[in-house]
């Protein structure tokens, strides 16, 4: 079997390699909690809710996919098995059962800021080491701010 070489350094390639693969991980749990929270929503504002997760999830699903081919394009093998995202859960995420239109809000709030900020700090990570990561890193940054912006306004009060 041929293995992908990199014609980047080691060391440069574990720093990258490393947010890459936490990137990774992290965008397939906000796909899986966006398509939770699809399934599950329920209460006035279920319909345009329901459709703006499904355009999360598309949008967080092509970035994943973005991400694991930088990394196989570095000669590492992205990992995205159940298991792997399972093992090392960190992102809030909804609970058992139906989940009101404004909870589904808020928690999508919550678990893209919390990405966002993760982001934030791969980012600085890959500054010196891979500037092309880094790049791929922030613009995948750059949408989901744009997407916590966007569910934020859903649940913002309308007496501000």
């Amino acid at each position: 079997m041929t293995v992908m070489k990199s014609t980047i350094p080691d060391a440069v390639r574990q720093v990258a390699g490393s947010a890459l693969q936490s990137t990774l991980v992290d965008l397939l749990r906000i796909s899986l909690i966006g398509k939770q929270a699809h399934w599950n929503i329920v209460g006035p504002r279920f319909r345009s809710i329901h459709l703006q997760l499904d355009e999360l999830v598309t949008v967080i699903r092509e970035a994943a996919d973005t991400v694991a081919e930088r990394a196989a394009t570095l000669g590492l093998q992205p990992d995205g098995r159940p298991e792997t995202i399972a093992s090392s859960f960190a992102l809030p995420s909804p609970k058992d059962g139906w989940i009101r239109d404004d909870d589904a809000v808020e928690m999508t709030v919550e678990t893209l800021g919390a990405a966002a900020t993760r982001l934030r700090e791969r980012i600085d990570a890959t500054e010196g080491a891979d500037p092309v990561t880094q790049d791929l890193l922030i613009s995948i940054s750059a949408e989901l701010e744009k997407q916590a912006w966007m569910f934020a306004a859903q649940g913002a009060s309308r007496t501000d």
